[in-house]
């Protein structure tokens, strides 16, 4: 089982630049991707950003340009850094990774998410 541990969401003003990050542990025997998913009020989950070891970083057109994913795979952490944040960037932002155990079974998992509320 691999359990994720999100940080860095909270209140933050229009404009600011927050980074939240994301660490999995367990019983990994590698991790092949990592992603951010958000969920607004309403709204149907849907990816901000992903990065895997094959084809590097992946981005929502609605963040291109604003927020960056980096990953650091010693430590089995991923980053997201938002830059230039608008309100409609609101949601409940969900860390995932995907990859395989020590058991070599696969496994698809998701953080508890982190609350970010964009407001001046």
């Amino acid at each position: 089982q691999v359990h994720l541990v999100e940080s860095g969401g909270g209140l933050v003003q229009p404009g600011e630049s927050p980074i939240l990050s994301c660490t999995a542990s367990g019983s990994i025997f590698i991790i092949n991707g990592m992603g951010w998913y958000r969920q607004a009020l309403g709204k149907e989950r849907e990816l901000v950003a992903r990065i895997t070891t094959s084809n590097g970083p992946d981005y929502a057109d609605s963040v291109k340009g604003r927020f960056t994913i980096s990953r650091d795979n010693a430590n089995n952490t991923v980053y997201l850094r938002m830059n230039s944040l608008e309100p409609e960037d609101t949601a409940v932002y969900y860390c995932n990774a995907v990859g395989y155990l020590t058991d070599f079974s696969s496994f698809n998992s998701w953080g508890q998410g982190t609350q970010v509320t964009v407001s001046s």
